[in-house]
């Protein structure tokens, strides 16, 4: 089920595209690209707050929604050549996780069977766990490859008694079968946490974890290549997952488990932007903003960012698809230009 209302998020849409009713699949059959917000924070182990991400997401923008949003990089219009909808916020319960979780599943699994690309805006972490799950029943079990950009691994074994909450869905991902532990990649961990048993079992299953001084040791785009052929190997399609929280807390202040060292929010967007672009992304979430510890928009203004650039990446590489064409990032802005001035 899902609403929009001042409980669950104004009656907005992000960048102000059409909405959708999930319960309706006739009203996004023709979508490429359905956005879901999931307004959760039940599983936070630190400072909430991030039920009132998706809401903020939504509304930090300063251009007018006229429906066009041209990516002066790209030289595609994501609001243009994608069909992108809004589906409102899941109704979900911080004091019932387990239920909150399995609405949220049944909601992106019609989304996904749909044949549209969920991409959800949280809420806590804890909210990859059912979406990733729910894109691996519709597009393969097992199938899919995730990318996972975080501050922390996400790999915890029980904590306060539960294995529902935002430092265990990767853990419960692997473990269900859902994604293969050899598909996982990780990129921008750092600071003191996990312990060495957590680490232990993340070698077991075969997770590639790219810490911050590897990082910044081998420079980014090369972790990247390295991770995107790990990710192509034997999998249909990827899962992008954003903690906010993979940048420094600099360029995003809000968000409920801040960790000094992380990448720009310069980096961050041309990671997102290079994924959409050369991987075939079949699911997608945003999390761990969290307003209350925000100021001056910074964090929602960034993550409103990585969904429009997931969003232009998409429609470039769609567009480089049927045009037998390649982006050239080194081309100058005003150089063939793809669409000519009127």
């Amino acid at each position: 089920m899902t609403r929009y209302g001042p409980m669950f998020g104004p009656d907005i849409t992000f960048l102000g595209v059409d909405r959708c009713t999930i319960d309706e699949p006739d009203t996004y059959a023709d979508a490429d690209v359905v956005i879901v917000g999931a307004p959760f924070d039940g599983g936070t182990s630190y400072r909430a707050g991030a039920r009132l991400g998706p809401q903020a997401i939504r509304s930090t923008d300063y251009l007018p929604h006229d429906g066009s949003r041209p990516s002066l990089a790209l030289r595609v219009d994501a609001l243009q050549d994608l069909r992108v909808l809004d589906a409102g916020d899941v109704e979900m319960f911080s004091g019932d996780a387990e239920r909150s979780c399995r609405d949220l599943e049944a909601a992106i699994t019609t989304v996904a069977e749909n044949g549209a690309i969920p991409l959800v805006l949280g809420g806590d972490h804890t909210i990859t766990w059912p979406n990733c799950t729910a894109v691996a029943r519709a597009r393969g079990w097992g199938r899919v490859a995730v990318l996972h950009f975080d501050a922390h691994a996400d790999t915890g074994d029980i904590t306060f008694g539960s294995l529902i909450g935002h430092g265990h869905p990767m853990r419960q991902l692997i473990e269900s079968g859902a994604v293969r532990g050899d598909r996982f990649l990780q990129i921008g961990l750092r600071g003191y946490w996990p312990e060495p048993e957590t680490l232990d079992w993340m070698a077991e299953q075969g997770m590639r974890s790219y810490e911050m001084t590897e990082i910044v040791h081998r420079g980014l785009d090369e972790c990247l290549t390295e991770a995107f052929a790990i990710a192509l190997d034997d999998c249909d399609g990827v899962f992008l997952s954003v903690d906010i929280d993979v940048a420094d807390p600099g360029h995003a202040p809000g968000t409920g488990t801040p960790e000094s060292g992380g990448l720009s929010a310069r980096e961050l967007l041309d990671a997102v932007r290079r994924i959409a672009v050369e991987l075939p992304v079949v699911g997608m979430d945003v999390v761990e903003v969290a307003p209350p510890y925000d100021h001056a928009d910074i964090t929602a203004a960034l993550a409103n960012r990585v969904v429009l650039e997931a969003l232009s990446g998409i429609a470039r590489r769609r567009y480089d698809a049927e045009h037998g064409t390649t982006w050239d990032p080194s081309q100058p802005l005003l150089a063939n230009r793809r669409r000519p001035q009127a």
